[in-house]
């Protein structure tokens, strides 16, 4: 696929006739949660039928969601204090034109791979914006919009809002009141700090001296493919049934069909010990345990952590593994959320040099890793022209990080991109569509 490059320009943020100019030196200081997250570019691909809406809109409306939405707008800067935050500067959003002479039945992938890395602006090396778009149109009409955030800035939750504000602006709609972002006080440690749980280990590790990090940067997936996984409305009807036989309260959709793959991953793995464990990292959203004001707009997730055996996984029923997910998330509950706060605001993290957990790395086996954005309402995008034919991540060839997305087709099924590698892919398929 050759894709040609257009343009590339910085979109600023408009304001509202006769309104004040906001303060363009303000800087908003990273939250606890912000600096305990992923810090790396994000990147989605979505699709758009023909006749797409035209750039002019979608540039007026970028204009203007990024006009309420300044984090968007800003820069990554420390402060005047040194505190890492964003500087509501008003930078702007990179946006990119590009062409391509085909169209889009015939040449874009259904699956993430490397080709779709080229309907987005790159994310590697020090991107100087927070938000990056790249728009690519094909010789059939269709719209690709390829959009890049710094998940240090706002995590799934939040960006999904912007997006969604984004489709109205370009409609002519009304974005609606700022939305509120981190500020000092916010979330506040109690005094003296009750740190209830442990976090060492859990949010954050102490490196050895000879650690050079706990994860390290991706190669690119030498050995690793992406499988695009569809789950119908009645297979996933049938999984929870039988995860749930003999329960009061069905398990929900996720846990379900997280409970599912991990044991397929594991017996496609082909893992030999029955005692290695296993373990998937969940995010976990805090905004009602920590009564986040309605529309937070920043970072606000930790982290579950359901473990079980080889043995537990491969020989016990599928609700073993359901059961461990629901309990698992279940713990991190409102109590957990301020037990983290308390801990990483008591000065811990900086004295005992600790770092994050939150890192990319090559491989995870025997771990999983997944991000839901199941509840995220990623295909109410509508930039005039209707809702998007497909929505998927880009690629980020990870061995065990899975990406559960509602599937295009609205009806109820779910899509799973699971990265695996290439000598277990056929026993991957094989396990994941099958119930038993």
């Amino acid at each position: 696929m050759e894709v040609k490059v257009v343009s590339s320009k910085l979109v600023k943020p408009s304001y509202p006739a006769g309104s004040p100019r906001p303060d363009t030196n303000e800087h908003v200081p990273s939250s606890v949660f912000d600096k305990a997250t992923y810090h790396m570019q994000m990147a989605i691909i979505y699709a758009f039928s023909p006749p797409g809406p035209s750039t002019a809109d979608i540039e007026r409306g970028l204009a203007a969601v990024l006009g309420a939405y300044r984090l968007f707008a800003g820069q990554v800067r420390r402060g005047p204090d040194g505190t890492p935050g964003v500087l509501l500067n008003d930078h702007g959003a990179r946006l990119v034109e590009a062409s391509v002479d085909a169209r889009l039945a015939d040449i874009a992938p259904a699956k993430p791979s490397p080709a779709v890395l080229r309907l987005h602006p790159d994310l590697d090396g020090d991107v100087a914006e927070v938000v990056q778009v790249q728009l690519t149109r094909f010789a059939c009409g269709s719209l690709a919009v390829g959009f890049t955030a710094n998940h240090a800035v706002a995590d799934g939750h939040a960006t999904s809002d912007f997006l969604v504000a984004w489709g109205r602006a370009a409609r002519g709609l009304p974005v609606g009141p700022p939305p509120p972002h981190h500020r000092r006080g916010l979330f506040p440690p109690r005094h003296p700090p009750r740190v209830q749980f442990e976090h060492r280990g859990v949010e954050y590790y102490r490196p050895s001296p000879s650690s050079h990090g706990h994860g390290e940067a991706p190669h690119h997936g030498h050995g690793v493919v992406i499988h695009k996984a569809h789950f119908t409305k009645d297979f996933i009807a049938g999984l929870r049934a039988k995860a749930s036989e003999g329960r009061g309260r069905p398990f929900s959709r996720f846990e379900t069909i997280l409970a599912h793959l991990w044991r397929a991953m594991t017996r496609a793995r082909g893992l030999g010990n029955p005692h290695q464990s296993s373990t998937i990292r969940i995010s976990v959203d805090g905004r009602r345990r920590l009564a986040a004001p309605p529309g937070y707009f920043g970072n606000l997730v930790l982290w579950a952590f359901p473990r079980a055996t080889v043995r537990e996984l491969l020989d016990r029923p599928l609700r073993h593994a359901a059961q461990a997910i629901h309990d698992a998330v279940a713990r991190v509950d409102d109590a957990y959320f301020q037990s983290f706060v308390d801990f990483a605001s008591s000065g811990a993290v900086e004295e005992e040099g600790l770092e994050t957990t939150a890192v990319l790395k090559d491989v995870l086996c025997p771990d999983l890793e997944v991000d839901s954005w199941l509840r995220f309402p990623f295909y109410e995008l509508d930039f005039g022209g209707g809702c998007p034919s497909y929505f998927m991540p880009s690629y980020f060839p990870t061995e065990g990080m899975l990406f559960l997305v509602p599937s295009y087709l609205g009806d109820g099924s779910v899509d799973a991109f699971v990265p695996v590698f290439d000598h277990n892919l056929e026993a991957f398929k094989h396990c994941c569509y099958s119930m038993d």
